[in-house]
């Protein structure tokens, strides 16, 4: 694996999924420009997000399918 092909570069993101939870957490976009590429130009068809907050507590790490998910916003600090 080439140096350049991995880094971690990670944006806070807020994640509303179609059974109604929302999630908030940090999403890793690498290589990406934006977080937006992470959802649409990737094969992958998960997305993993780390220290995320949800209403039964923080700080977990959750795989979720993209096709379950209804909105992303990206919260700029």
């Amino acid at each position: 694996m080439a140096v350049d092909s991995y880094r971690k570069e990670y944006r806070r993101v807020t994640v509303k999924t179609t059974d109604g939870l929302t999630l908030t957490g940090q999403v890793n976009i690498g290589i990406k420009d934006r977080v937006s590429d992470l959802f649409t130009r990737s094969d992958s068809p998960f997305v993993v997000l780390t220290d995320v907050e949800t209403r039964d507590g923080s700080g977990k790490i959750l795989i979720v399918n993209k096709s379950q998910i209804v909105w992303v916003e990206p919260n700029d600090d």
